[in-house]
């Protein structure tokens, strides 16, 4: 089944961008300095951080922890905030903590990104936390890892990523005391992650009497609400299949980071997503599943054109219990951005709950 026209409203990703960038003056200074700027009040909160509230509360050497608030915006049709999602803060954690290491001037780009997942995400309302930890930093490599933990300190998702450092550019290093000065509150009161929330996660009675695929069909076909995420960010599928699921995420200015692209955790919220409903439409009524894993190799950078980014995966291996699918992730123009591999629990029999993921029991 397929289907091109959203039926969202509000449609929060299609509001005029809020946020900004920094001045790229400060791009000469070394990387721990470059984020230090934000906390001297020399950088903007960017569009990223307007949609979700998420925002860095400490840098050091090797160092970075984001936090986010836990809102019911990043519900996915589960009643719980997806690995997908959770890639938005665990890129930023995890690019940071590279960049404190890096000299005045050098551009970095993330080469892949992997999440491990621990437990499931409520979103409790409370401060969702990403520590990244700086692992190796050589002349042209870095590696960081994370854990993200939710608002009782438990550890919820691991990650770990690759960054590959540019040649310096010729960036004098600026004067600080030149650069213009923001407003002390990153936020207002009516930016997106402050407003009542729009739309919910489906009840348990619905994920009782249809099956995988059937959910994914009432959503494309509008007999089924879109759920937060997708209010927020336009998320939503195109294409349900046996084992086949497509999805697009346009790619608005509200999804960029501080240099201006969308943030590479953006594009791995739309692989994660693609990657467990390709596992989701093989599922009969009342089953619960739970992504695993996801890992995305970036092959070149998503600019903010406003048009969609398109993923579509494919189920390569279904057991009783796990499944491995494997997604492709296009521009607009048809040019590969990304690909990325997953594995997915699955629980036949069983509804959503908060605990640990575990398979079921063998009878």
């Amino acid at each position: 089944m397929q289907a091109t026209e959203p039926r969202i409203e509000p449609a929060v990703w299609q509001e005029p961008v809020r946020g900004g960038y920094p001045d790229p003056r400060l791009f000469g200074l070394p990387g721990l300095e470059q984020m230090r700027a934000y906390f001297r009040g020399l950088a903007q909160a960017p569009p990223l951080s307007r949609l979700t509230g998420m925002l860095p509360t400490h840098v050091g050497p090797g160092a970075a922890t984001f936090v986010v608030p836990a809102t019911e915006w990043l519900l996915t049709p589960a009643p719980f905030i997806s690995l997908g999602v959770q890639a938005m803060l665990a890129d930023a954690a995890l690019g940071c903590a590279i960049q404190t290491t890096l000299a005045p001037a050098t551009p970095y780009t993330t080469s892949d990104l992997s999440l491990s997942f621990l437990r499931p995400l409520e979103a409790d309302g409370g401060q969702v936390a990403a520590r990244g930890r700086l692992v190796h930093a050589g002349r042209s490599l870095g590696v960081a890892e994370l854990m993200i933990e939710d608002s009782r300190a438990r550890p919820v998702t691991h990650g770990t990523t690759r960054c590959f450092f540019l040649d310096p550019l010729d960036v004098p290093r600026p004067h600080l005391e030149d650069l213009p000065r923001v407003s002390s509150e990153p936020f207002e009161d009516d930016d997106p992650f402050r407003r009542p929330v729009a739309g919910s996660p489906l009840p348990q009675d619905v994920w009782d009497r249809m099956s995988g695929l059937e959910v994914m069909r009432g959503f494309i076909a509008g007999d089924l609400p879109p759920p937060p995420i997708s209010h927020l960010t336009g998320l939503r599928p195109i294409e349900a299949g046996e084992g086949t699921a497509a999805f697009v995420l346009p790619s608005s200015g509200w999804l960029t980071s501080p240099i201006g692209t969308v943030q590479g955790g953006a594009t791995a919220m739309l692989a994660e997503t693609v990657l467990a409903t390709a596992v989701q439409t093989t599922c009969p009524p009342r089953t619960a599943y739970a992504p695993l894993d996801v890992k995305v190799n970036y092959l070149r950078p998503v600019f903010a054109d406003g048009r969609d980014l398109i993923g579509r995966a494919r189920m390569v291996h279904r057991g009783k219990t796990l499944a491995v699918a494997h997604a492709q992730l296009e521009n607009a123009d048809g040019k590969t951005v990304a690909v990325a591999t997953g594995t997915t629990l699955i629980r036949e029999g069983s509804p959503w709950h908060a605990e640990e993921p575990a398979a079921a029991p063998t009878p």
